[in-house]
């Protein structure tokens, strides 16, 4: 179960890291899967060496590079269609901003971790492909400039991490954990939604 969910996770990503290259700069299929790639694994990478687990699961199991090609070029080949609609790429990686909470919190269960350990895996693991792709496509990365980015995956990898450690079977607490990030990140993108900030970058008032 844990790897499937961690595949899936990296073909959301890899989906949406191929389609934001596309929707930002001109660019060949070369970059569009290279681009996929870091997207889809750059946080399972960071999560495994965090972990001492190396080489990373990426390097160890053919299928995580399979998976993150093949969502590259899906979006490489039907991305003209997919371009056209935003709403596809911020749900993809909500989905794959949930499904990568959820798996470095239970890697890191796994690891002996406690709870409050687990979530902040959880949550690196989630952050770190989105701020990779951010930062080559010359973008603000989305965990410091989106008001909820990180919260979700934090409440994610808490709830499964705290709902494992009480005893729930892994399952179910993946399941809640996963829609509980997903729900949040697209509540807050619906209602632009924020997290507190510092008063001196508040606009003031006219």
């Amino acid at each position: 179960m844990f790897l499937a969910l961690d595949l899936t996770g990296v073909f959301a990503f890899a989906l949406n890291g191929a389609l934001t290259a596309l929707r930002v700069t001109r660019i060949d299929i070369v970059g569009v899967v290279t681009l996929a790639m870091f997207t889809a694994l750059g946080g399972g990478m960071v999560r495994d060496i965090l972990l001492g687990a190396v080489p990373p699961a990426t390097f160890v199991d053919w299928r995580y590079l399979a998976v993150a090609a093949l969502g590259g070029l899906v979006a490489f080949v039907f991305g003209r269609h997919l371009q056209q609609l935003s709403r596809p790429i911020l749900a993809l990686d909500a989905a794959g901003l949930s499904l990568f909470a959820v798996t470095g919190a239970l890697k890191g269960l796994d690891f002996g971790m406690g709870v409050v350990q687990a979530t902040i895996l959880g949550a690196v693991t989630a952050v770190g492909g989105g701020t990779l792709r951010d930062v080559l496509v010359r973008e603000v990365p989305a965990v410091l400039s989106s008001g909820l980015y990180a919260v979700p995956a934090l409440l994610g990898g808490l709830l499964v991490a705290g709902l494992v450690e009480g005893g729930l079977a892994v399952l179910p607490a993946a399941l809640a954990g996963a829609v509980a990030c997903f729900t949040l990140r697209m509540v807050g993108v619906r209602f632009d939604l924020h997290a507190p900030v510092p008063r001196s970058v508040l606009r003031p008032r006219p």
